[in-house]
């Protein structure tokens, strides 16, 4: 999701409204869910007037009671009263139970929203983004918590309609009482809802503190790093980082506590002395044959009940606040991402790329990946031609995977153009734009799925389609590797998932995942990009990135073959591999410094002759340095 500049923090509760917040979530759960609702709130209201009924009730029959009348004239009652205790205990397990319903089926809307939102953003600089990884937290919580705000707006429902009897009832016997216990909710709900604002304002504050803390308890369950922190002796180092965090939130929400404690305690007490006056008046008054007991009996219970009431009615709107906090995060997230959709649908005039043609052409790119940061990329104007491969060599921060991302468009120009057959990038669906290019990154990723399934997704119309990715295997040298495997392609790459007969494709037996080595890891994402065999555009990013001298050799003829047939863009720091590229262009701090042949750039004896000098000194004396960095 892209941030705009200007956009506000998040605890500005960005998105629509509260009341409109409120609307959309209603309109979500009954489209979701359009029988339950309602049943749910017919029994939830109802839940609200058995109290009432109750103590009235109980006034009629302690009267009766009193006075000494027969069981014949208490029997209605008495019957009465125990059918509305009966209703009373099961209205809360039934709510709870279509609550639940509710909560699963929105859950899976909510995600599914949530999870498209985000994807729908063209480029990446969202995930980088410090205020966008906040609200995606925030917004995370309304899938957890998908049901929280129906449920406040329900139980506040009830607590009205509930405070709405009692108070009728306590005003009979003392309106002014009645007034006043009123009136001691106005001051709660307000301070409620302004802790709640401080709340939301501490929890952004308190970001940057819990997504450190989450990183760090990924990082140490992560067996890679696991190595690195056992051999260095990092755990103390990560354990004082983890505390310093917990502590500053931790004293963040003290803070906020200790403000909620100082305005709720005097208003608690303003209640209590509220009741203990009634009480006193309600005994004074039946000691003068004013009251009744049963009056006495229906008026402690109204007043507790109004209070208590009051109470649950604060509460259920401070927990509707703070529910649509997170959903308004969420429907900012959402509509953001439709807006994305939306521009990128509008900016794209062209159906989607055809073969390539003409060529793929940079003109004066500058870009940089925040306004105030360095230029990375400063006035890049480069063509690479159909069925050319082209290298790009060059120091660690020149500007080359940002080439890459340029064209991939995970981000966009701050000035020139990238031309695809002559028409800007930015004419073109993305998805069909990037349906032309294959690529491999310097680190493919590592996903939580079987064998198959991490060469498959390189084309994911074809991830159940086993001879094609048996073919890719095969040509990226990785198919002896997963066929050795326990359960072959239907191995699940993790070794935090043990994978049943649901999960291992065409009913394989149940087996322990594993885990493959750096240079395996490598030549599967090799196989991903082999997966697309119409690609026009083919992307390596240090593709012989962790493979042995073997596999490098074998990985290097089957690219040199590969490239023949396609346009190629080729990065690499080991110079062995780009020699043979059709031009070699080098870039230094963001600028095109020289281009040419393999031949060409050692005759002109500038940074590329010099580069390749040094690694050629590496293999030849056993006392220099190794490659370069």
């Amino acid at each position: 999701m892209t941030v705009p500049t200007g956009s506000p923090p998040a605890a500005e509760h960005p998105g629509p409204g509260f009341l409109r917040t409120v609307a959309r979530v209603l309109v979500l759960t009954v489209r979701v869910k359009p029988l339950t609702v309602p049943v749910l709130a017919v029994l939830t209201l109802a839940s609200g007037t058995l109290g009432t009924i109750a103590a009235l009730l109980m006034r009629t029959v302690v009267d009766r009671v009193q006075g000494h009348e027969p069981w014949s004239r208490l029997e209605p009652e008495v019957a009465l009263l125990a059918a509305v205790g009966v209703v009373t205990a099961l209205v809360p397990p039934c709510a709870q139970y279509l609550q639940s319903q509710i909560r699963r089926a929105t859950a899976v809307v909510v995600q599914d929203r949530l999870v498209d939102a985000v994807t729908a953003a063209v480029g990446i600089a969202g995930l980088e983004d410090p205020a966008a990884q906040d609200r995606l937290r925030l917004a995370g919580q309304a899938v957890s918590g998908s049901d929280q705000m129906l449920g406040a707006l329900l139980n506040t429902a009830q607590a009205v309609v509930s405070v709405a009897g009692f108070t009728a009832a306590l005003a009979a016997v003392n309106p002014w009482l009645a007034a006043l216990a009123l009136l001691a909710a106005v001051p709660r709900l307000i301070t409620q809802l302004r802790l709640n604002r401080r709340r939301a304002a501490m929890q952004l504050g308190t970001g940057g503190a819990v997504r450190r803390q989450m990183a760090v308890r990924m990082l140490l369950l992560d067996a890679n790093a696991g190595m690195e922190i056992r051999l260095f002796g990092l755990g103390g180092l990560f354990r004082e980082r983890l505390a310093a965090d917990l502590r500053a939130v931790n004293d963040a929400e003290r803070g906020v506590d200790r403000r909620a404690l100082s305005a709720q305690a005097p208003l608690a007490l303003l209640g209590a002395a509220l009741g203990a006056g009634g009480l006193v008046w309600a005994v004074a008054m039946a000691g003068r044959g004013r009251l009744t007991i049963g009056d006495v009996t229906v008026f402690v219970a109204a007043l507790a009940a109004v209070q208590g009431g009051v109470a649950s009615a604060v509460a259920s709107v401070a927990s509707l606040d703070q529910s649509a906090i997170s959903f308004r995060h969420l429907f900012a997230v959402q509509d953001e991402g439709r807006r994305s959709r939306h521009h990128a649908t509008a900016a794209s005039v062209l159906p989607g790329p055809d073969r390539l043609r003409e060529g793929v052409e940079f003109r004066d790119v500058w870009f940089r990946y925040h306004p105030g940061a360095p230029w990375i990329l400063r006035g890049v104007t480069l063509r690479i031609a159909p069925g050319e491969t082209v290298a790009l060599v060059g120091l660690n921060g020149a500007g080359k995977s940002t080439l890459v991302k340029l064209l991939c468009r995970f981000y966009e120009p701050d000035r020139g153009r990238i031309l695809w057959d002559g028409a800007d990038l930015a004419a073109y669906d993305p998805a069909r734009l990037r349906a032309r290019i294959g690529a491999v990154f310097q680190t493919p990723t590592r996903y939580d799925l079987t064998a198959g399934e991490n060469i498959g997704v390189g084309d994911v119309a074809a991830i159940d389609d086993g001879e094609r990715v048996r073919a890719a295997a095969e040509r990226a040298d990785v198919a002896r590797v997963v066929e050795g495997l326990a359960a072959g392609y239907a191995t699940m790459l993790s070794r935090v998932h043990v994978v049943g007969a649901a999960g291992a494709r065409g009913g394989a037996a149940p087996c322990q995942g594993t885990q493959l080595s750096g240079g395996q890891w490598q030549r599967v994402g090799l196989a991903r990009a082999f997966m697309r065999d119409g690609a026009d555009l083919l992307i390596l990013d240090e593709p012989s990135a962790g493979l042995d001298p073997e596999a490098e050799h074998r990985i290097r003829d089957g690219l040199r073959a590969l490239r023949t047939t396609r346009t190629a863009l080729l990065i690499s720091h080991r110079l062995a591999d780009v020699r043979f590229a059709d031009r070699i262009v080098v870039l230094a701090d963001g600028q095109v410094a020289e281009q040419g042949t393999h031949t060409e750039l050692l005759a002109a004896d500038g940074d590329y002759a010099r580069l390749f000098a040094l690694q050629a000194d590496g293999y030849q004396d056993s006392t220099a340095p190794i490659g370069i960095h």
